[in-house]
């Protein structure tokens, strides 16, 4: 003769089948939103996985030494964390005529409206375009200059301008 679950198994059940869903949906989810660790090599990547809905750029501001570092999301600081670098780093842009030229870094302004000290500002707009610049940094360059791919890495500044340098004459012929 069949017997009728009760009530209390029933409820039992239940809470089982609801604890296994909130565990596998929690699981799905941290591994969606893998941790990224800041490099030059994955900056833009970073930068833009704070750019969500309708917010329209991040950007990594350093101040004084570089030994610490903010995010801001359309000027609002929503991280700090620890540099990846140090003030030796040097930010450039190219010019087809001119080469690289040393770029200067931007004007910061903190809560009370006074000035910093800015060592590294590089910003990341909405679709992953970035600013338009080189990096050099311990005898490496960063190329960000491209829209879609991903950073380039080169041996030296000048293998970077040399690169750049045949996609001109590509384009020329």
């Amino acid at each position: 003769m069949k017997k009728a679950f009760s009530l209390i198994e029933l409820m039992i059940v239940i809470v089982i089948i609801g604890v296994v869903y909130t565990l596998a949906v929690t699981k799905l989810r941290t591994v969606g939103e893998q941790k990224i660790t800041p490099s030059f090599s994955n900056l833009k990547e970073y930068l833009g996985s704070f750019i969500k809905d309708e917010a329209a750029s991040a950007r990594l501001l350093c101040l004084d030494d570089c030994s610490e570092c903010s995010i801001y999301v359309d000027g609002e600081k929503v991280k700090t964390i620890e540099s990846f670098f140090d003030e030796s780093s040097e930010m450039y842009r190219y010019d087809v005529l001119q080469g690289v030229i040393i770029k200067k870094q931007s004007v910061f302004f903190n809560e009370e409206d006074v000035q910093e000290s800015v060592c590294f500002s590089f910003k990341v707009y909405k679709n992953s375009i970035a600013q338009q610049v080189i990096v050099s940094y311990k005898d490496k360059a960063y190329d960000y200059t491209s829209y879609f791919d991903s950073t380039p890495v080169y041996d030296s500044l000048e293998e970077v301008v040399a690169h750049k340098e045949n996609l001109a004459q590509e384009v020329m012929q």
